[in-house]
């Protein structure tokens, strides 16, 4: 076994997992298979289009943190699984596809992210292009497990050899034909697909949830595409990343925030079933406020990049500096960044 972060400094929220193999997708681009040690099986629960961060050494900066979505299920992969593509001058991604074999560790913060199905009780349509395949596949096959209702997948790629996941989609697909249908969006042979094209391929579902990740002008492409096709914006759930700018892997210090107590709201935290009442000052945010209370939030960068700390706004009003990872649809629904929230109103309550 090798430690292939050996180099830089553990962090206390950090778990080094265990490569248990490497998988060659495609020609460029390679899974990860993650064995998580028993104390710490629960940290590493998720939710189906969750991600992993990933700590990769660098000789300029010791370490880079990159988010990974989990290609897995947690209701029929035993194991955790990220894929990586490599990007064009991406660091993390070629030293990953370049360095990693089974047997190696690597540290890894526990499974954040907003863009999970909170059940599976709809006809589900969803869109993906590239490697964005790999939070969908995390959906796809815990909906065929978990319900009963059909599958629809639009997968857009440059040409065949680069269809990540194309021998599992083709087994998945022979046995659930009576649910699951698969649609391919090649480059090479029907172009770059463009808005009225994937309206048309929308219109049939219309009564579908939609889920979608992929780079930004096919995701910009098909917002207009199901919004023209008649889809309401509270049922199109799209993935958002954002570049990590700090350390999500670095010790924190406790913040202190009794000093900011004068002008507080009333607060009502419930996490991991236990509530919790305390002041909330207004200058302070969510995040530090539990940490400064001893309590154990989830949290990642701090920076309101990753949606670590994502949780529920029940009652009451908060100020958010950066919200960028979250949609409109997650806004609506009351979901809230801790790592960036601070009250506007004189009592707030929050569920984790």
């Amino acid at each position: 076994m090798t430690d292939v972060a050996e180099q830089v400094t553990t962090s206390s929220r950090a778990v080094r997992l265990e490569v248990a193999a490497v998988i060659e997708e495609t020609a460029d681009a390679r899974s990860l298979v993650f064995t998580v040690p028993a104390d710490r099986r629960a940290d590493f629960a998720y939710t189906p289009g969750q991600f992993l961060t990933l700590r990769i050494p660098s000789e300029e900066t010791g370490s880079v943190a990159r988010c990974y979505s989990l290609a897995s299920s947690p209701f029929t992969d035993e194991l955790l699984k990220v894929t990586v593509k490599r990007t064009r001058d991406g660091y993390a991604s070629n030293w990953l596809c370049d360095h990693i074999s089974a047997g190696d560790t690597l540290e890894v913060l526990p499974p954040a992210g907003v863009f999970t199905a909170k059940d599976f009780d709809d006809d589900l349509l969803l869109f993906a292009a590239g490697s964005g395949i790999t939070p969908v596949m995390s959906i796809l096959k815990s909906a065929l497990s978990q319900g009963s209702r059909k599958v629809v997948l639009l997968y857009g790629n440059r040409d065949e050899k680069s269809v990540i996941f194309a021998a599992e989609l083709r087994e998945l697909a022979a046995a659930h034909g009576d649910r699951l249908t698969v649609i391919h969006l090649l480059e090479s042979v029907q172009g770059l697909p463009t808005v009225p094209q994937l309206a048309a391929l929308a219109a049939a579902y219309a009564d579908h949830r939609v889920f979608l990740c992929g780079p930004g002008p096919f995701m910009d492409s098909v917002h207009a595409a199901t919004a023209s096709a008649g889809f309401t914006r509270d049922r199109v759930h799209a993935e958002v990343f954002t570049s990590l700018s700090g350390d999500p892997f670095a010790d924190v210090e406790l913040p202190d925030v009794d000093a900011d107590a004068g002008d507080a709201a009333s607060v009502t935290v419930n996490l991991d079933g236990q509530e919790h009442e305390f002041p909330w000052p207004r200058t302070a945010t969510l995040v530090d406020v539990l940490l400064s209370k001893g309590i154990n939030v989830p949290f990642s960068c701090r920076e309101g990049e990753c949606g670590s700390c994502a949780a529920t706004l029940t009652t009451g009003e908060v100020d958010m500096d950066n919200s960028a990872v979250l949609d409109e649809e997650d806004i609506a629904g009351g979901i809230i960044l801790a790592c960036q929230a601070r009250p506007r109103s004189e009592t707030v309550s929050v569920e984790f």
